[in-house]
């Protein structure tokens, strides 16, 4: 039976499953209020605070700044951007040293910045990071 009727549904299927597709890529729109930053790190120097926030092997996330620090060794601070590789979602929490990425579910390893679970393949870029008077500086420098 693969008259006009049948042919008119797979139409409107193919109508309904664009339509939704085209709404999941507005979802992952840098212009989306899911978290999305279009500046991936800082542009300038911006102080996190206190450097000892940060236990030693442990990570902390710091959402406003898109950023996210981890600590291998006492006095030794990796920065990387908190920005998913795949869409641009913001992380959204810390599993000891994993980020989670809420959008899609890709997992970065936020002491090395690369992707453990997709769909992102790509590391997130490296920050640099120093500690100063005990205060954790993360960006560009002038």
């Amino acid at each position: 039976m693969n008259g006009p009727s049948a042919q008119r549904r797979t139409v409107l299927k193919g109508v309904a499953l664009a339509g939704a597709a085209g709404a999941g890529l507005a979802g992952c729109s840098t212009e989306s209020k899911l978290g999305h930053a279009q500046n991936p790190t800082p542009t300038a120097a911006v102080e996190l605070g206190a450097a000892d926030d940060i236990p030693v092997g442990g990570a902390k996330l710091f959402r406003e700044q898109r950023l996210v620090v981890s600590c291998p060794a006492r006095g030794e601070y990796k920065a990387f951007s908190a920005q998913c590789t795949h869409a641009g979602c913001l992380l959204e929490k810390l599993e000891g040293t994993v980020g989670d990425c809420p959008c899609h579910g890709s997992r970065f390893d936020v002491t090395t910045g690369e992707a453990i679970h997709g769909p992102a393949t790509v590391p997130l870029p490296e920050v640099p990071v120093t500690a100063e008077g005990g205060r954790l500086i993360a960006g560009p420098r002038a």
